[in-house]
């Protein structure tokens, strides 16, 4: 049996102004990402990533597009861990300031750089902000350096 841990990202992108909404995380995987958390069991991807963006920053996404997954194989311990990555501009809401996540806020994309960013998240970012990568795929063992390409 395989032992997978489904999760999700969202990018949404202010369709006037092109910046992004990133949450600083302070409890997990610590740094500037996009929102996003964990599939619920009789969850729907779609619906996940929805739910998860609305818990982590107030506001209702909707036309939700698919833009690639991130997975990481565990050599040592055989589990699998993936996120779906989505991306949208079409949003509406209040948005919370801040969360027990984290503080949230709009950046934009070529600030990111000047930033302290969540492990590895510099690379994930191709995937929401390309069309030409549909993988990030990371290979792993508790004794090695990670290793990741995209596919």
């Amino acid at each position: 049996m395989l032992d997978i841990e489904l999760t999700n990202m969202v990018m949404i992108q202010n369709p006037e102004n092109n910046e992004v909404l990133v949450q600083r995380r302070k409890k997990y995987w610590c740094g500037l990402s996009f929102p996003g958390g964990h599939i619920e069991r009789n969850e729907s991807f779609v619906d996940s990533a929805v739910r998860e963006v609305k818990e982590e920053t107030g506001l209702d996404i909707k036309n939700v597009r698919f833009c690639g997954f991130i997975n990481w194989y565990n050599k040592d311990t055989g589990k699998r861990y993936v996120v779906l990555c989505y991306k949208t501009n079409s949003f509406s809401g209040e948005l919370i300031k801040e969360t027990d996540e984290g503080e949230v806020f709009w950046i934009h994309p070529d600030e990111l750089q000047n930033e302290e960013l969540s492990p590895n998240f510099n690379k994930y970012i191709k995937l929401f902000m390309n069309d030409c990568f549909d993988e990030l795929y990371y290979n792993w063992s508790e004794t090695e350096e990670k290793i990741g390409e995209f596919k």
